[in-house]
């Protein structure tokens, strides 16, 4: 069964092991098949689900609610993110001026079937918007009840200390920080995490297999798996080619399977539980298209991988890590 940890310096506790729908529901996974890996989630334990409005376009949020649907609401905590263009994307449709975010807090409401959510988070930071405004309007939100909590997604450290700052003074929390995080990418080390540490925001880290190439599934010198995310260019083929254009980390990634054997880990329960034991992280959010996917990667709960197997983790990946805390600033859009 699935552990759980506070989500930043608040009293909320969420699931270790939190499901998210980024890159299945309402696109690749047909929704019975994505009823059933939810209901696998809550099976194990898991009591966190992250979605957002844009994923797949609104749809994602749709399926997310059918498949929660009957569920004790008070007996779960459900994410979402604003920031992203959904519908006809006018010229209001995107971003994180007041008037997006309170008309997509209602939309998502309406799609996941519930009065509120327990954490909304700002999808990327908007630079056409003063931060001000942004800060106001979640603000709002909570105070109408309609989210408990808020977080924001890719933020680099000064990002998140100015809006952390705005949250204190208009009374309410940020709490959470969701950006990329596995063993080959680590670009949050060296400035967002010992900054967030600090002011009390944890991490809910997304792909921390790396898309699927900590799996051990894609091997060097050899074609792509058939029917894999590498191959699909709406399931984040281009996302996956940081790494499959380097046969170097592939072959690395191979040669941390006596690390897994030791532990008892297949090598996607290695890179969950890796990233778990940073004690910034709250969260690793797991996609999955089969139900038994679910049920093996919550087995990276509670796993404590030791110090000497952690470094030699970082010997065996070497400088085929990414760390340049510049990545962060590099996916928020300069305009919209």
């Amino acid at each position: 069964m699935v552990n759980y940890r506070y989500l930043g310096r608040s009293g909320l506790k969420i699931s270790e092991i939190t499901y998210g729908n980024w890159l299945t529901h309402g696109s690749q996974v047909e929704k019975d098949a994505a009823v059933a890996c939810v209901h696998a989630a809550l099976d194990a334990g898991i009591t966190s689900f992250d979605t957002a409005d844009v994923y797949a376009n609104t749809k994602a949020e749709k399926v997310l609610g059918k498949a929660l649907k009957g569920q004790r609401r008070q007996s779960l905590e459900i994410f979402t993110k604003v920031y992203w263009p959904t519908g006809p994307q006018g010229p209001n449709d995107s971003g994180l001026s007041r008037k997006h975010i309170l008309e997509s807090i209602d939309g998502s409401l309406e799609r996941l079937r519930t009065d509120y959510v327990d954490l909304y988070q700002a999808h990327r930071y908007d630079h056409a918007t003063p931060l001000e405004e942004t800060m106001q309007a979640f603000a709002d939100v909570v105070r109408s009840g309609k989210a408990l909590y808020i977080g924001v997604s890719e933020w680099t450290a000064d990002q998140i200390r100015a809006g952390h700052a705005l949250a204190q003074e208009l009374g309410f929390q940020l709490i959470s920080n969701q950006p990329q995080y596995s063993a080959l990418y680590r670009v949050i080390e060296g400035e967002v995490v010992p900054t967030s540490a600090e002011l009390g925001v944890s991490q809910i880290v997304w792909s921390p297999i790396a898309q699927g190439v900590l799996t051990g599934k894609y091997l060097p010198g050899q074609p792509l798996p058939a029917g894999s995310r590498a191959t699909d260019e709406k399931g984040g083929a281009k996302m996956i080619a940081r790494f499959l254009d380097r046969p170097e980390v592939l072959q690395r990634v191979q040669d941390l399977r006596p690390v897994a054997d030791e532990l008892g880990l297949s090598l996607a329960q290695l890179a969950v539980a890796w990233v778990l034991q940073n004690q910034n992280v709250a969260a690793a959010i797991i996609g999955a298209s089969r139900p038994e996917q679910v049920t093996e990667n919550v087995k990276a709960s509670g796993v404590e991988i030791p110090s000497e197997l952690l470094n030699r983790i970082d010997e065996i990946l070497g400088d085929s890590v990414i760390s340049d805390p510049a990545e962060t600033a590099k996916s928020s859009p300069k305009s919209r």
